[in-house]
């Protein structure tokens, strides 16, 4: 499966779909990705992991890098669409507990419009 990065904004939210398999050589293409977002200053950046097939230690710290810009800007970042793989290298490295992590985009967007109420 080849990697794959869409994004868009809209009403001050960012949505990062992901595709593939997050590692070494494709993070970097990540944060790339989210830079543009952190710098605009958007209410928040949802993650859809739906097609992600695996994710290694790189790829969570480019998610620390997110949650780490969401807490300093008082922003959110939200993960969605997690697959066992994913979540299970979340889990390990106790992150799951960390991170704001919604069944799917809708959900998130949801919580997002709650929280910003």
């Amino acid at each position: 499966m080849g990697f794959k990065i869409k994004s868009s904004e809209k009403d001050g939210i960012a949505r990062v779909i992901v595709e593939g398999e997050i590692d070494m050589f494709t993070s970097p293409n990540l944060r790339d990705t989210f830079l543009p977002f952190f710098k605009k200053k958007v209410r928040g950046i949802v993650v859809d992991f739906t097609q992600v097939s695996f994710m290694d230690s790189s790829g969570i710290a480019t998610l620390v890098e997110g949650l780490q810009w969401s807490k300093r800007e008082n922003r959110k970042f939200i993960l969605t669409g997690l697959g066992k793989t994913v979540f299970n290298a979340l889990s390990l490295t106790k992150l799951d507990n960390v991170f704001s992590i919604k069944k799917d985009v809708s959900e998130a967007l949801d919580w997002i419009g709650k929280e910003l109420i």
